[in-house]
């Protein structure tokens, strides 16, 4: 049971891109705390004052600074204030900050309640065309090692939609390694920008789709393993190599054939192509 006698966490949605995006009761909401936790200052005291909220504390709350800020956070919610919690942009806790304020202040026996508004994920999962019905969020993948390619086989099996987040500086890089692990056929939609005035959706396959120049946050939406396809076994890839191999394709030609055909992680045909005679 929530302590009466305390204050709320609220967890308000801002804008992903477009200011027009945050909500009345958002800013209602930002006007009446006692103390906004956020990731950068400078950036929630833009879209305060855009919103017309002035005179409210704001206390930093990012990656390296959500665990220490929980005392601080606790003692306002127990002098019976509200606190608020905001990010750069979309709803706080989604690859956020505020899963350990929220932790603690339920802990401690305080109100959560959340002011829903824009959020990449279900923004990019509409819009991609692909089924929405079940899907996962995967966030942002690991950056390297076997923790990256423990994750990036779990999506290639996944049958529902995926939806992960990455940096323009990473983008090409694990496109082609989705293609690796789930082959050239699998449906994408690959959004930029999402609500800004450059928006750009780009639908296809991972086999076919270009981007162009890496340029501001992306969410890949990828389709899911179609549930019909079960994976081919050893022998059924290397007669399809060696077919394609004696039709004259070269190795390389007939891993990404066969791949694409089976619909099997190209590094998997790849192990089996490197053992064939010749």
């Amino acid at each position: 049971m929530a302590d009466p006698s305390g204050g709320t966490l609220w967890l308000v949605a801002t804008p992903i891109g477009n200011l027009g995006d945050l909500t009345p009761r958002a800013v209602e909401v930002l006007a009446s705390v006692d103390l906004i936790c956020c990731e950068d200052t400078r950036r929630t005291g833009k879209l305060l004052h855009h919103a017309g909220v002035s005179g409210v504390r704001m206390a930093v709350a990012n990656e390296h600074t959500e665990y220490h800020r929980i005392a601080d956070v606790l003692e306002v919610l127990g002098d019976g204030h509200d606190v608020a919690v905001v990010t750069d942009a979309g709803t706080p806790g989604v690859s956020d900050p505020g899963e350990r304020l929220v932790r603690a202040a339920i802990d401690a026996g305080h109100t959560v309640a959340a002011v829903p508004g824009a959020d990449a994920v279900t923004t990019a999962l509409v819009v991609s065309g692909l089924p929405t019905g079940r899907f996962v969020f995967e966030g942002f993948l690991p950056r390297s090692g076997r923790d990256r390619t423990a994750r990036l086989t779990e999506i290639a099996d996944e049958h529902r939609t995926v939806v992960v987040y990455e940096a323009p500086h990473r983008i090409v890089r694990t496109l082609a390694e989705l293609v690796d692990a789930c082959g050239e056929d699998r449906p994408v939609a690959v959004c930029r920008e999402l609500t800004k005035l450059h928006e750009e959706v780009v639908r296809g396959t991972l086999g076919s789709i270009d981007v162009g120049e890496p340029r501001g946050e992306y969410v890949i939406v990828l389709g899911g393993r179609p549930v019909d396809v079960g994976p081919a076994d050893d022998d059924t890839i290397r007669c399809a190599l060696r077919d394609a191999i004696a039709a004259g394709s070269s190795k390389k030609e007939a891993i990404a054939a066969v791949a694409a055909e089976l619909g099997e992680p190209k590094r998997r045909v790849y192990a089996l192509a490197i053992a064939l005679d010749g």
